[in-house]
């Protein structure tokens, strides 16, 4: 049980929202929307469910601004998604029956139903014309007049096939529903009339009030009605909605925080109006008009920082909302895409082959019937020769295409230096060897979300942690001088030079820096006590400002209480030598100006308590602040050294004001905030000129988001293996942009190219012509310039940014990740890779060619919508370089051999029947035919799945090899059709000769080309084989010996005393020898004379 004690102060309530503030009536809107009832019950039926005794942390600043842009900007923030009218439901206050209108609150990620799974998994399957034909030749043995051989020879293996793939998809989809039922079943706390109610997440309704405690997933989207923070405010976290790692500070509605209890809700009565779903999170329309019994009613409006959407996690406190959206029309529904059916580009390729094949077969079966003269019932023949010839395209080589995927699958997962990854869709690992883009979540999947402040620069002096002790000493030594000096006590510590133009000392700068960085951010601090003793913790929207305060507490000042209008510091440092209690330092905070996107810097103004000096300090972006401070000569410097590190910077000036310059800035201050039109714009007017000039610079503080381990790295090995990186992420320019430097994806001699704000066409054509220019820069592109883009100049974009090293998407939407994907795929016809950690990356990770997902911090939701799942970026290298590289090699190798084994014995029944009178009569049938596909040549030719090119340090080491790969030429047509002439060759030749051997009875035909073939076979492997296995010699040697022991066990196909005869012998040598030979001799000279690429370096 965690006990947090907060220091945030008064109510909010007392700060007023005024229900004469209210929006227009919303019938008068025209957007679709939908009114739902609160349900009026009696307000003394229901005890205190709810209490306010564990205030939120949080700052007077934050909810002013959020409160004000709120006001200012409402019509911004109420862009209509459709057209058309409200709707207002007639109150019913006995009458739940409206609840059943909306969609139940249940996640549902399964494929298949009961009366679905059979229908659809044999369209998937016989979509391919490699299986439909299959069926067709299965479903023609049926026929009498077209039989040939055994129906089990046909059947057996197309049924064997469709069992094997229906039981993997239900194991996948019984897997999926599994998961649905533990997010289904979720408890959570219904408020009634007559008390808590624990029910589960999928019972959840419109309508229903619902508490939610801290950490806890908040299960629908809902309007925020209480808080445990008497000022009604709270964060909740979004990373898993948006990747957004800042905290996001909710509001509740006033006139309900403002009430008594929880219970009090009930004697309420009114509508709340929301705009119909959509799938922007960023925006909300609604209205609540409540009235307690016999007051009049009051409207209030309601923005998106009244709400909590689903899948976002309270990161404090506790809170009581009203569903308003449920299941899939919640935000994080429509922004999730339904899982997909995955194929493979090979199996696309080998389908293709298929239909090639099948065109042969019907070509040779056409010529024999046209040889014979088009006889009798000409058709009839046609139809028996393609099924005499249908091993052309065999059925089995889909069986060991499948069997081969598992295979990699299980090397995958057993691969101890990937321990622990996982492969959730063993349908496509080929797919790993033909990527050529890699598109990247930002916050866990290359950074581990933890900001550390690695550097300070302060003009002549520069610390990094290791010589964090040294700042410590030197804030020691200028607080005890002051002590020193103020042995009356009349004045302050901070107290230190008057007006900011003398000369100080080495110890007084160090200081001046440390204060102002405890004092300009903001934090609250709270005490966590996990069961192992009370520790300081900090709660804020930004976790770079987290990382600023904790580095002041690491060097002895430490921000100890914060309300919504005074700051204390306490000095660690003067207690570190047991010396009493730490003194404290106490600050009035008058004004605070948050950071925003468009300002990029945030200030505060604040009063010592003790002297009554008053400072603004202001902190931002180098851009900004350099126009801001006084004139220096080492400013950009330093901002340029750490931002090629990948530090985010942070520049820090500081301005005394005098008791009548703050008068004068108050006053402007105040009336600008009373204006009726351009309020914002008068506001920041009074700020820049009265505040934001000629300030003090006091230093350059650079932190870190610590990437995960070996980024670089892999980033680097994907680069050089030709894989394109692009970083979608919902973060802000800047910061993706410092995680791009220190992931090293950008090079340090590379440009970087920034397109941001873009709102008009002509803007982004201009920014296109520009960007055409510089074909080896880094892209950095924020969501609404991203968006305009595409609206209007889609083929452009995608055709010049296709061709860049490397992009970078900020503040993307999880739809607009979905939509770069698949723009990529259409535009450029390559495989595409996605790569993420939250559950704002499902939809990018299952629109993907090859979704992969990172097991992150907030949940395994990327990772169990994956097809491949791992728990570091880093695993990614080795996934694609070596295990993607064999799976595709091993698995092309293995479908042009299998589709070799089909050709040949088909081109040897050819040949049969040419030699006797084109009759359609099988050449080896029952056993023979059964047994060449499975016991003689089934295990030689599958261990082919151990084969490899090169070696695993190779691999890893050339990844210049991998971009071989994407080209596709192990399996091509080139390929394939010297594939077939090998076969065309090797065929004719076994028959002819044999033929030419025949001796007397026709047995003997079969069994000389019978064990021609077989042993022919067998060498192939042998000949293709390049990195020789124990288990491949044992799976020959085995599979020799068994075609051996068989002559004796199937007298009617094989004559022993002949197979005894040296006539037998030499005649088999003869024939084996011939159609083998040359081919080694072939491979031989190629290997000498035009080695691949990966031979040379082997």
């Amino acid at each position: 049980m965690t006990k947090r004690r907060s220091t945030a102060a008064a109510a909010w309530a007392d700060r007023g929202f005024n229900g004469d503030d209210a929006a227009a009536d919303p019938n008068q809107r025209t957007l679709q929307g939908e009114a739902i009832p609160m349900q009026q019950l009696n307000r003394d039926s229901m005890s205190s469910t709810f209490s306010t005794d564990t205030p939120l942390m949080t700052t007077v600043a934050d909810l002013d601004h959020t409160l004000d842009m709120n006001r200012l900007n409402n019509e911004e923030h109420s862009l209509p998604q459709s057209l058309g009218a409200g709707r207002t439901s007639p109150f019913n206050p006995l009458d739940n029956t409206f609840k059943q209108k909306y969609a139940a609150n249940v996640v549902s990620n399964n494929k298949y139903n009961f009366l679905t799974f059979l229908p659809l998994v044999l369209f998937e399957q016989f979509r391919f014309f490699f299986n439909l034909y299959f069926l067709l030749v299965a479903l023609s043995q049926f026929v009498p007049q077209l039989r040939i051989g055994y129906l089990l020879t046909y059947v057996g293996p197309l049924v064997f096939v469709l069992a094997v793939t229906m039981g993997k998809e239900w194991h996948d989809d019984h897997a999926r529903r599994r998961r649905d039922s533990e997010a289904n079943g979720q408890k959570y706390q219904r408020l009634t009339a007559t008390g808590r109610q624990v029910i589960a997440s999928s019972k959840i309704r419109v309508g229903d009030f619902v508490l939610i405690e801290k950490n806890q997933r908040v299960p629908a989207d809902v309007i925020l009605l209480r808080t445990t923070e008497s000022s009604g405010a709270c964060f909740v976290r979004t990373d898993q909605l948006d990747g957004e790692t800042d905290w996001k500070l909710r509001v509740a509605v006033a006139p309900t925080q403002k009430l008594a209890d929880s219970a009090a809700l009930f004697g309420l009565h009114g509508t709340v109006y929301a705009d119909a779903p959509h799938k922007d999170i960023y925006s909300f329309v609604g209205t609540l008009r409540i009235a307690h019994a016999g007051e009049p009613e009051v409207t209030l409006p309601l923005g998106v920082e009244n709400t909590m959407w689903a899948n976002t996690t309270l990161a404090s406190g506790s809170a009581v909302g009203y569903v308003v959206y449920t299941g899939r029309d919640t935000r994080a529904a429509m922004n999730t895409g339904h899982a997909k059916t995955k194929v493979g580009i090979l199996d696309t390729e080998v389908n293709r082959l298929s239909k090639i094949l099948f065109l042969v077969t019907l070509i040779l079966s056409l010529a024999m019937v046209a040889l014979d003269g088009f006889k009798a019932v000409w058709y009839v023949t046609l139809f028996r020769f393609l099924i005499l010839f249908s091993s052309i395209i065999p059925i089995s080589l889909r069986v060991n295409l499948d069997m081969g995927k598992s295979f990699y699958s299980l090397g995958i997962e057993r691969d101890r230096e990937i321990a622990g990854s996982v492969v959730r869709n063993s349908m496509i690992p080929e797919e790993l060897g033909r990527i050529e883009y890699c598109l990247t979540d930002k916050t866990g999947t290359l950074t581990c979300n933890e900001m550390e402040l690695k550097r300070i620069h302060m003009g002549v002096m520069a610390h990094t942690l290791e010589t964090s002790d040294e700042v410590t000493r030197h804030v020691r030594h200028h607080a005890r001088s002051q002590q020193t000096a103020d042995a009356a006590g009349a004045e302050s510590l901070t107290r230190a030079h008057h007006g900011g133009k003398a000369r100080r000392d080495m110890p007084q700068r160090v200081f001046d820096m440390v204060e102002s960085l405890a004092l300009c951010h903001n934090v609250t601090p709270a005490e966590d006590d996990d069961g192992g003793g009370l520790r300081m913790a900090y709660q804020a929207s930004s976790p770079d400002e987290v990382a600023i305060v904790q580095w002041t507490e690491h060097v002895g000042v430490v921000l100890s209480e914060r309300t919504l209008t005074t700051m204390t510091l306490r000095l660690d440092a003067l207690s570190e030598d047991g010396e009493g209690e730490a003194p404290r330092l106490v600050y009035d905070i008058l004004h605070v100006f948050p950071f925003t996107s468009e300002s990029k810097r945030m200030g505060i103004v604040v009063r010592g308590r003790a002297t009554g000096d008053i400072y603004f300090i202001e902190k931002g972006a180098d851009v900004v602040m350099a126009q801001i401070v006084q004139y220096n000569d080492w400013l950009d410097e330093e901002c340029g050294n750490m931002a090629r590190d990948g530090l985010r910077t942070l520049v820090v000036g500081r301005k005394r004001l005098t008791r009548d310059a703050y008068d004068r800035f108050d006053a402007a201050y105040q009336r600008a905030k009373l204006s009726v039109v351009g309020r914002a714009s008068a506001m920041r007017d009074v700020v820049a000129d009265y505040l934001e000039n000629d300030l003090e610079l006091l230093g350059v503080t650079g932190v870190e988001d610590r990437l995960q381990d070996h980024v670089r790295t892999t980033l680097e090995l994907l680069g050089n293996a030709g894989v394109k990186v692009w970083m979608l992420t919902g973060d802000k320019v800047e910061t993706a942009t410092c995680v791009a430097v220190s992931a090293r994806l950008v090079r340090r001699d590379q440009l970087i190219h920034v397109i941001a704000n873009l709102r008009a066409p002509h803007e982004a054509s201009d920014a296109l012509e520009t960007l055409r220019t510089l074909p080896d820069c880094c892209l950095v592109i924020d969501g609404d310039s991203l968006q305009v883009t595409l609206d209007f100049y889609m083929d452009e974009f995608v055709q010049i940014a296709a061709q860049l090293p490397a992009v970078v998407c900020c503040r993307c939407s999880p739809t607009q990740k979905a939509d770069i994907v698949r723009l990529i795929q259409r535009a450029t016809r390559k495989r595409v890779l996605a790569v993420g950690d939250g559950g704002n990356d499902v939809s990018m990770i299952q629109a993907a060619d090859v979704g992969v997902g990172l097991v992150g911090k907030e949940g395994k939701q990327a990772s169990l919508a994956a097809d491949f799942s791992i728990l570091q970026f880093s695993f990614l290298g080795r996934l694609l370089l070596w295990h993607g590289r064999n799976s595709y090699k091993r698995s092309a190798k293995l479908a042009q051999f299998v589709i070799h084994r089909g050709l040949i014995i088909s081109i040897m029944q050819v040949v049969f029947s040419a030699l006797f009178y084109f009759a359609p009569i099988a050449l080896f049938q029952g056993m023979l035919l059964v047994g060449y596909t499975t016991v003689y040549t089934m295990a030689p030719v599958f261990s082919l799945v151990l084969d490899r090119d090169v070696s695993e340090d190779i691999a890893l080491l050339y990844p210049e090899l991998y971009a071989e790969l994407t080209k596709g030429r192990s399996l091509s047509y080139k390929t394939f059709f010297t594939w077939l002439l090998i076969s065309i060759y090797q065929g004719g030749a076994l028959m002819l000769i044999a033929a030419w051997l025949f001796d007397t009875e026709f047995i003997h035909v079969v069994s000389i080309a019978f064990t021609g073939l077989v042993l022919n076979e067998l060498l192939m492997v042998a000949l293709e084989i390049r990195t020789w296995h124990r288990w491949m010699a044992w799976s020959i040697l085995g599979s020799l010996a068994v075609y051996v022991a068989s002559i004796w066990v199937l007298p009617a196909y094989f004559d022993p005393a002949f197979i005894l005869s040296t006539a037998f012998v030499w005649k088999t040598v003869v024939i084996t020898a011939v159609s083998s030979v040359p081919l080694y001799i072939i491979k031989f000279l190629r290997r000498i004379y035009a080695p691949p690429a990966y031979a040379k370096l082997a």
